[in-house]
């Protein structure tokens, strides 16, 4: 059975939603589109970052750098029930019995991570049924993924770095070191006991490592080596670890919270601008028109990364944050969702969500509580399809992609 706009949101959220659609003529969800990103992993390379960052040796995890843990693995197995239910309320999954290819298709990047957290979510979201994951074998590098790199996608150097330098905004750099410059030194702080010469990240200033046609600017210096640290720290909060393996026992869970900044910040200078997200995202962009036009599945679900959530955000301006972490910073196993919706006339819109378990529920080994994890609308600025502040018509979501 198909709901309602109005009461599935009530269903589905349990929180705000948009203004309702005009009496007699409801908006029914048909499609869905789902971006998530891969749940906890270690560090990607050992040791985690240069040794002159830290004299610490970095905690132990179970698992292979840059690889799905098994506590990783729990998290997303979480989320697949949830969404499950999400979708049978709207009609998307059958009530009973497995779905079939033209219900869903999921696709995932050729990474360990990815692969698994395809594996956990679709094995949670329809238990004893063997659904089809798209990918390359594992460590192939898939262009739909990396459609700069592998050519699929150049970029204007010019226009990339310009928006990255834009995106920085008076003073460029040097005026964001200086802003950020208590959260660097508590940085420091954490990762060198005292902050002193020669130790932790700050010491040398943000740069721009430019742009080619087939390579993504990206940044260098204190900015980016923190947001690397960051990461590491919320990823070691949301794999569980005791407190005293968290920053050597010097960081709580607020500094987390606080130093996720840097992440996001990294992925709004040089991820989310126009100019380099409607290129990164161009194989991916292919799959997400397929998902939300008529010849898709109900439902398409992308085990991706977070340069790629980070990409997708840019590209239709949405704002999350979630408990725990910083302002627009890509949760692990969080995902953008995608809703295409009509009306009775067959018009067609499409809004946004963003679900993802805020950090407490990723440490936390036990089932997700009665309210389940964050979800909520995200207003799309530009879009007033129907009056409704944040909803655009079908024609208006598919020209953002690019």
């Amino acid at each position: 059975m198909k709901l309602p706009i109005a009461l599935s949101l009530a269903l589905v959220l349990g929180g705000p939603a948009l203004a309702a659609p005009r009496p007699g003529d409801p908006l029914v969800v048909d499609r869905a589109v789902m971006l998530m990103r891969h749940g906890v992993r270690p560090p990607t390379k050992s040791p985690a970052m240069p040794p002159e960052v830290t004299p610490e040796r970095w905690p132990d995890w179970p698992t292979k750098p840059g690889w799905l843990t098994p506590h990783g693995t729990r998290a997303v197995a979480r989320l697949g029930p949830v969404d499950a239910r999400s979708w049978r309320r709207l009609g998307l999954l059958p009530a009973g019995g497995c779905p079939g290819a033209a219900t869903i298709r999921i696709v995932a990047d050729s990474d360990q991570r990815t692969i698994e957290t395809a594996r956990a979510w679709a094995a949670a979201l329809a238990p004893g049924c063997t659904l089809a994951i798209d990918h390359r074998p594992q460590d192939e590098p898939d262009t739909r993924f990396s459609a700069i790199e592998s050519g699929k996608a150049p970029i204007d150097p010019a226009k990339a770095n310009a928006a990255v330098l834009a995106e920085a905004g008076p003073g460029g750099f040097a005026a964001l070191d200086a802003r950020y410059r208590p959260l660097l030194t508590r940085i420091d702080t954490i990762l060198c006991g005292t902050p002193r010469p020669g130790c932790g990240v700050s010491g040398t200033p943000t740069g721009l490592v430019t742009a080619s046609a087939t390579k993504r600017p990206k940044l260098s210096g204190a900015i980016d080596r923190a947001s690397t640290a960051a990461q590491i720290l919320l990823l070691e909060a949301a794999e569980g670890k005791p407190m005293a393996e968290i920053g050597w026992g010097r960081a709580t869970l607020a500094d987390v919270t606080a130093l996720g900044v840097f992440h996001a910040l990294e992925f709004r200078l040089v991820a989310r601008p126009r100019a380099i997200a409607v290129a990164n995202f161009a194989g991916l962009a292919e799959i997400v028109r397929n998902g939300l036009g008529d010849s898709g599945p109900r439902v398409t679900m992308i085990s991706g990364h977070d340069t790629n959530i980070a990409n997708l955000g840019g590209l239709f301006d949405v704002h999350w944050q979630v408990p725990g972490f910083a302002a627009d910073d890509p949760v692990p196993g969080g995902a953008l969702i995608l809703e295409r919706m009509h009306d009775r006339a067959g018009k067609r819109y499409v809004r946004i969500r963003y679900r993802a378990q805020t950090l407490q529920q990723l440490r936390s080994a036990a089932p997700l509580a009665a309210q389940g994890p964050y979800d909520r609308i995200l207003p799309i600025p530009g879009c007033n399809a129907r009056g409704v502040a944040g909803l655009c018509t079908l024609e208006d979501a598919l020209a953002r992609l690019g």
